[in-house]
């Protein structure tokens, strides 16, 4: 089983709603497993804004997830509104490295995502493409998916890295410079330190995030792999 963002654009708002349906009925059926899920809709001006129904996620699981890095990332640099009349998010989940896929899976799905499309947008876990692939082709949507990637800190830490080779760099030139000099550098040096402490909280923030979502996750598999311990033993009985 392959964890994979799932993105089925669709022509109008009634089909999307039942391409969400769709995919409930398949993991009923042990076709994939749902993670998070929401419709969304391209807008006139660009962004995207997040359909809610009776049965869609709280905001809660959405904000701060690679679904919602994917959302954000959809809407451009404008962003993308929670709900009709409720307000801009902008750039709240607009994170590339959250999302956990390539620039050019954004790419290919903007292409098609044109505004006053609409589209179903989840993190799944499945099998095998097929089911997912005829359910939504049926409906007449267009499929776009992608393995999500291994959570990895390298960019971070290279940030923060050369961040404090420049302090350290300008700690030295300040050892030397001239009285008149050493108060510029000195500003120098505590503007890049506050940068440098704004990242590293932002790290701790991230990774953070990613590990409570893993956990939900594999809550999530736990609680599917119980109820299909339970529906089993009732059928032996």
């Amino acid at each position: 089983m392959i964890d994979r963002m799932l993105v089925v654009v669709f022509d109008t708002e009634e089909k999307a709603y039942k391409g969400k349906k769709a995919l409930f009925e398949l993991e009923n059926e042990g076709n994939v497993t749902v993670y998070a899920s929401a419709v969304i809709g391209k807008n006139p001006d660009g962004t995207v804004t997040v359909k809610h129904s009776d049965d869609a996620p709280p905001l809660a699981t959405i904000v701060g997830t690679p679904l919602g890095s994917l959302i954000g990332l959809l809407g451009g640099p404008a962003g993308f509104v929670i709900g009709t009349g409720v307000g801009m998010v902008a750039g709240l989940s607009a994170d590339l490295h959250n999302a956990r896929v390539n620039e050019d899976f954004i790419d290919d799905v903007k292409k098609d995502l044109l505004p006053s499309k609409f589209a179903v947008v989840a993190e799944i876990r499945e099998d095998w493409t097929v089911p997912v692939d005829t359910r939504m082709e049926a409906i007449g949507g267009v499929v776009f998916r992608r393995a999500l990637s291994d959570v990895k800190h390298i960019i971070h830490d290279e940030h923060t890295a050369a961040m404090k080779a420049d302090l350290a760099q300008l700690k030295s030139e300040h050892a030397k410079a001239s009285a008149d000099r050493k108060a510029k550098l000195h500003e120098k040096m505590n503007q890049l330190d506050s940068k440098i402490q704004t990242h590293l909280q932002k790290t701790k923030e991230h990774r953070l995030a990613q590990e409570q979502h893993e956990k939900a996750k594999a809550e999530i598999l736990k609680n599917k792999a119980a109820t299909l311990k339970t529906k089993a033993a009732g059928i032996h009985n």
